[in-house]
């Protein structure tokens, strides 16, 4: 159920994808995401589900895991695709209906994008550990502590909730299971009364997290943890030969798009 979905969760490896830096890896994920909204066309999108297998492959991720990611955001999908249908205007299917030939096309496509977003960006956190993500977001970040941005205490709070994330799925899970045991239904009745019946069950989860967060706080100070200037790292990142060539492929990635889309638009001119 709740255990399936893989937000946030990091599965270690020894792969090429695991040994990429981790500023090369975020500089990669950035380049994908802006290529992915600038893709135009099936062209476009049928090379970037087909770089996102390659990916997928490198890392030795299986699809299975990948997509139980998606589970969260289903319900954000299939939104998406009905508003794009019903929304768009264009060619009907049928004379007299409000659903035309566009909207499908464009449903589909806004599927799909939202698909190969979400599962391209969770290869970074399936591919590399929160302490790796915070060193290289931080460093990636350091030119704006010149304009006073505390950006260690923005690094760390994005990768502890990362982190957190998987340990709060698993412990609603025991909520539900617990309330389940004592009679309580969350799959039955109106959706009124199913809200209702998550009470019991958020109440003790924001009890719970709050108590975790306290807990780390508490360990934190007793251990003198203190981030930004003169704090040492165990593994200082490096970058090797393959973050150069990852970094050129990113590039010719951008290139081929670059080039899908410019045929994309050459057709439409031509029509």
């Amino acid at each position: 159920m709740l255990k399936d979905i893989t937000l946030g969760q990091y599965f270690p490896g020894d792969t090429v994808a695991h040994r990429l830096d981790p500023r090369t890896k975020l500089l990669l994920v950035i380049v994908y995401i802006v290529g992915l909204f600038n893709a135009v066309g099936w062209w476009s999108y049928a090379f970037v589900v087909a770089i996102t297998g390659l990916c997928m492959a490198v890392s030795k991720i299986r699809p299975a895991a990948a997509f139980k990611g998606l589970k969260p955001v289903i319900f954000i999908i299939i939104l998406t695709a009905l508003l794009n249908i019903f929304y768009t205007k264009g060619t009907p299917i049928i004379e007299g209906w409000i659903i035309t030939w566009e909207g499908i096309e464009k449903a589909v496509m806004m599927s799909v994008r939202i698909i190969l977003l979400i599962v391209g960006t969770f290869l970074l956190t399936y591919t590399t550990s929160p302490i790796a993500l915070t060193d290289g977001l931080e460093i990636l970040l350091n030119p704006l502590k010149k304009i006073k941005v505390p950006v260690h205490e923005m690094s760390m709070m994005m990768s502890m909730a990362l982190r957190f994330i998987p340990t709060l799925i698993e412990e609603t899970d025991k909520i539900m299971s617990a309330q389940k045991a004592r009679g309580a239904d969350f799959t039955t009745g109106s959706v009124l009364k199913r809200v209702k019946m998550l009470m019991p069950v958020l109440i003790p989860l924001f009890a719970s997290a709050l108590r975790r967060a306290d807990e780390l706080a508490t360990a934190m100070e007793c251990r003198c943890y203190h981030g930004g200037e003169g704090r040492t790292r165990m593994n200082i990142p490096h970058i090797h030969a393959s973050d150069i060539v990852a970094l050129c492929v990113a590039v010719l990635f951008g290139a081929v798009l670059v080039l899908l889309n410019s045929i994309k638009f050459g057709y439409v001119m031509t029509r």
